[in-house]
């Protein structure tokens, strides 16, 4: 029994990325920074394109899809406030009556480290998916190797931030690199990104997933 038909899976592909749209529209409408915006857009401008052209190709499964979807919005949110000014305590005080920082206790803003470990919550499905598709792995190797990719793009990421704001500075290089004043930051980050991963990776092992399970039958 196929999980999803081709047809049935374009219908979602594309719901999801005319809403992708509109979010990134809302995302360029007066961001808060500008120019950290297009820079931060730049994953976006390289991805997405990418993500289509593979779509073409080998359609992935709705759970990848989905996956993808919902960490592009949360980096068009990181993208239109700046990742170190996103006013979660505002909207969960106007919800709540209390920010989320006093109830946590905890002081800096934690936007980035949700992202972080989102990226590796996320995308570690995507990956594996890519990685089965595209080997003969279907041993512990189809797990660990997913992790490998996901938590070492994390670490090149921060490398290309750290590069970015060594080459524009001021305050373009400080609002794109997002430290607020941690100099472990990127080593946080990238701790997220591999919790993030290895709980993926947990869940991915202790649901006993198929290869055959997230492959798209083409009918």
């Amino acid at each position: 029994m196929e999980k999803m038909s081709h047809a049935n899976n374009n219908r979602l592909a594309l719901a999801l990325l005319i809403t992708f749209g509109v979010v990134f529209l809302v995302s360029a409408t007066d961001p808060w920074y500008p120019k950290d915006w297009w820079l931060e857009n730049v994953l976006v401008f390289v991805g997405v394109p990418t993500i289509i052209y593979a779509h073409l190709r080998s359609p992935l499964s709705s759970i990848s899809y989905i996956s993808l979807f919902v960490f592009l919005c949360l980096h068009e949110i990181g993208a239109h406030h700046t990742y170190a000014e996103v006013p979660y305590d505002l909207w969960f005080e106007k919800l709540t009556g209390s920010t989320l920082s006093s109830v946590l206790g905890v002081e800096r803003n934690h936007f980035d480290r949700l992202v972080h470990l989102c990226w590796g919550l996320l995308l570690t499905y995507p990956v594996r998916e890519i990685v089965l598709r595209t080997s003969r792995m279907r041993t512990m190797w189809a797990a660990l190797v997913p992790f490998f990719i996901v938590t070492a793009s994390s670490t090149v990421y921060e490398l290309i931030e750290w590069a970015a704001a060594e080459l524009f500075g001021g305050d373009l290089g400080m609002a794109y690199l997002g430290t607020q004043g941690d100099e472990w930051d990127a080593h946080k980050d990238t701790l997220m990104a591999i919790v993030g991963s290895a709980i993926a990776t947990l869940i991915i092992v202790a649901t006993k997933s198929q290869p055959a399970d997230d492959e798209v039958i083409i009918e």
